[in-house]
């Protein structure tokens, strides 16, 4: 079947099931479907908290909420074919690709159910698709838009487009004056991530908000997502001398907003460094056991950081300790902040 075929208002069904920085690396597809195809109604299913990013976006018709462990439970799977059944799909776009994306697709009746193929396919997710494509990619974004090759969308133009509430930008303003952080001049850090062997070590980040308020003038914000997460964002408000100011707590599209309003954001391999890449930030990622040029900071706006790759399975890499992220020393980061703020400088004077 052609994309000819679809006509002018197909019904597209989007899986990416989880996490955080998956599911914002899938939100160009959303937005290339809806260029492509204006008229479209355009659904996405998703797990957990991560559908309030999507529940708002231009893009997208509406949002299939799955619950954690949906698959373990017949009468979640029979509620969740319900629902999307509901929705006539015409095409399933799988961007994950596990068993259990792939089951999504097909219990939402869509006659196309669009996968990867060759090793890419994973699981069993291959035995559900009825359409597989050779994907490549260099970045994870560029891998997913591939997908859409099948629907005639090729080489299309990557943006974001997430919008930002009234009671989010409220809350961010409330956060800058409390602060006295300068909008636009101010940097936003994220010590945490969803692997130990992902962070880079929080007295760096204190001895980066030294160099950047000394040197720059430019005082920082340490941000925090969950409770573990925080004593990490102390550490580095201790060990910068009083050059950086601890976050409240913030939801993620909160956080969006902060990081809006941020001259840049530094952080590693995970949710918010994405989202901050989403929302126009220019962003410094960090890297050990992930690829930077996979799943770093996209665009040639930002910098991705990587000395060593801590090789090995996921698993491995997940359970490794931290010495590839304190190969990246404080010196390489701050000469990347640098980078950014002269460039940002720039286009400011342009």
């Amino acid at each position: 079947m052609s994309s000819a075929s679809l006509g002018v208002a197909p019904r597209i069904l989007i899986v990416r099931l989880s996490a955080l920085g998956d599911v914002i690396h899938g939100v160009p597809v959303a937005c290339a479907l809806r260029d492509a195809f204006p008229q479209a109604t355009i659904g996405w299913v998703v797990e957990g908290r991560t559908a309030e990013l999507l529940e708002a976006h231009p893009a997208i018709d509406h949002v299939i909420r799955a619950p954690r462990g949906w698959l373990k439970s017949p009468r979640a799977v029979l509620a969740l074919r319900r629902e999307l059944r509901s929705h006539r799909f015409d095409v399933a776009v799988d961007l994950q690709c596990l068993t259990k994306s792939a089951i999504a697709a097909k219990v939402s009746g869509a006659p196309r159910r669009i996968g990867k193929a060759g090793s890419d396919g994973r699981e069993l997710s291959k035995l559900f698709h009825n359409e597989l494509v050779p994907v490549g990619g260099e970045h994870v974004i560029d891998h997913y838009l591939e997908l859409l090759a099948p629907l005639g969308i090729t080489a299309p133009r990557v943006h974001f487009d997430l919008p930002e509430r009234a009671s989010d930008g409220l809350l961010a303003e409330q956060i800058l004056h409390t602060d006295e952080l300068p909008r636009g001049r101010f940097a936003v850090l994220n010590p945490g991530a969803g692997w130990s062997s992902k962070i880079w070590p929080p007295e760096r980040y204190g001895e980066l908000a030294r160099r950047l308020l000394s040197d720059c003038g430019m005082p920082t914000l340490a941000v925090w997502g969950l409770p573990d997460e925080k004593p990490l964002a102390e550490v580095i408000v201790a060990a910068s001398g009083g050059a950086a100011r601890l976050a409240p707590p913030t939801s993620v599209l909160e956080l969006g907003a902060v990081c809006r309003r941020a001259a840049l954001f530094v952080g590693s391999d995970t949710g918010p460094m994405h989202l901050a890449v989403a929302v126009g930030t220019p962003t410094i990622s960090l890297h050990g056991p992930s690829v930077a040029d996979w799943c770093g900071a996209y665009g040639p706006e930002n910098v991705r950081l990587q000395v060593r790759y801590e090789a090995g399975s996921a698993q491995e890499r997940r359970k490794a300790d931290d010495s590839a992220m304190r190969e990246i020393d404080v010196d390489m980061v701050y000469a990347a902040c640098q980078r950014l703020i002269e460039s940002s400088d720039k286009r400011r004077c342009a």
